[in-house]
């Protein structure tokens, strides 16, 4: 981001042109004694001559000046708090450009962008107060060695140059911006965000086991998103951004999409988990379903627990039905996902990006 330039304002300084002293008047004196003390009296009070204020007394004043409001301006911006001195609608601009590219994966880097926000985020614990995307502690190891975070350094790499462009901005708040751009550019709901998360250290990072298990059903589910401070609605919600992107054996050990369109931020997980038929895989790898007809796409065992728990369908086939209240909890929740832990500054305002096109 370009920053803004400031001038010191010059000053409008005037100096006379001459400086008179008027003479020390002193009555006459009537004896030596006292003409002695009199001219003691005058060569103490005598004041020492003043020269004319030429161009060099003026440009020394000038330079004096700008150079006190150099100080109190950089004083100034060294108080103003880093997240403040960043153009987020820039930076979302930069992000977006960075999501397609036709050599990776199915063409867009979006999916991967929004499981990193989802990841970095997911963590937090809400006994402890622990966790959250308020340090980014996904960066480093050991967390970001966990089996759940397999692959997610391509995200963190394809994002670094931003960082290094954009040296103001956490990285708490890099990433759960590129998962903002990767629903809304992807074509789902406008997600509001806010800005001022903080940076830790290694030494903060949360123990393994906090994020889902692929392999898992409904109560571990449920164990995992309570933590959060979850209800079984924003769980439901929240488990639809799975009609992005797809899985990679080579950092879950799943392979596949879970549908046709895994660059398009839709309603399709639940259409597809609903009324397609799944089964089983057949294979070498963990535990996973395929649809009959085609073998094509995927479910994990986790997801197939939100077509049989009966809690959990009651939402699934809303969502199914009707994409925009889909779209209306997800943008809530997901939200309520990135700021989980945060303290933000008072005065943090929150955004609500315009798209691209």
């Amino acid at each position: 981001m370009t920053s803004t330039l400031r001038t010191v304002p010059r000053l409008a300084l005037r100096a006379p042109a001459t400086a008179k002293l008027s003479a020390l008047r002193l009555p006459a004196a009537s004896t030596p004694a006292l003409a002695r003390a009199y001219s003691s009296q005058q060569r103490q009070y005598q004041l020492p001559r003043t020269r004319k204020a030429g161009t060099g007394g003026i440009l020394g004043v000038l330079a004096a000046g700008a150079l006190a409001g150099w100080y109190f301006y950089s004083k100034q911006q060294d108080e103003t708090p880093a997240w403040k001195k960043v153009n987020y609608q820039n930076v979302y601009k930069d992000i977006a450009d960075l999501l397609e590219d036709e050599n990776y994966d199915d063409g867009s880097y979006g999916p991967v962008f929004v499981r990193l926000a989802w990841h970095s985020s997911g963590t937090y614990d809400k006994k402890t107060r622990t966790g959250g995307s308020s340090g980014a502690t996904i960066r480093h190891a050991p967390e970001s060695e966990h089996g759940a975070n397999a692959g997610l350094d391509v995200a963190r790499r394809r994002l670094e140059p931003l960082k290094q462009k954009y040296r103001n901005i956490s990285y708490g708040d890099l990433y759960t911006l590129a998962g903002v751009v990767g629903v809304q550019e992807l074509g789902g709901p406008t997600v509001q965000w806010r800005p001022g998360r903080s940076d830790k250290l290694a030494d903060a990072c949360t123990p393994d086991g906090r994020l889902p298990d692929a392999a898992q059903g409904a109560d571990h589910v449920r164990d995992i998103f309570y933590r959060m401070g979850f209800d079984d609605r924003e769980i439901a919600a929240l488990v639809g951004a799975h009609a992005l992107g797809r899985c990679h054996t080579t950092r879950s050990g799943y392979d596949g999409p879970w549908n046709a369109s895994p660059t398009a931020f839709t309603n399709f997980f639940y259409t597809e988990l609903l009324e397609n038929t799944w089964v089983q895989k057949k294979w070498d790898g963990p535990k996973q379903f395929v649809d009959k007809p085609t073998g094509a796409f995927m479910m994990l065992p986790a997801d197939m627990a939100f077509k049989t728990d009966p809690r959990f369908r009651t939402y699934i086939e809303l969502y199914a039905r009707d994409q925009d209240t889909f779209f209306n909890d997800f943008s809530a929740a997901f939200a309520k996902l990135l700021e989980l832990g945060v303290k933000f500054p008072e005065d943090a305002p929150t955004y609500r990006f315009k798209t691209l096109d």
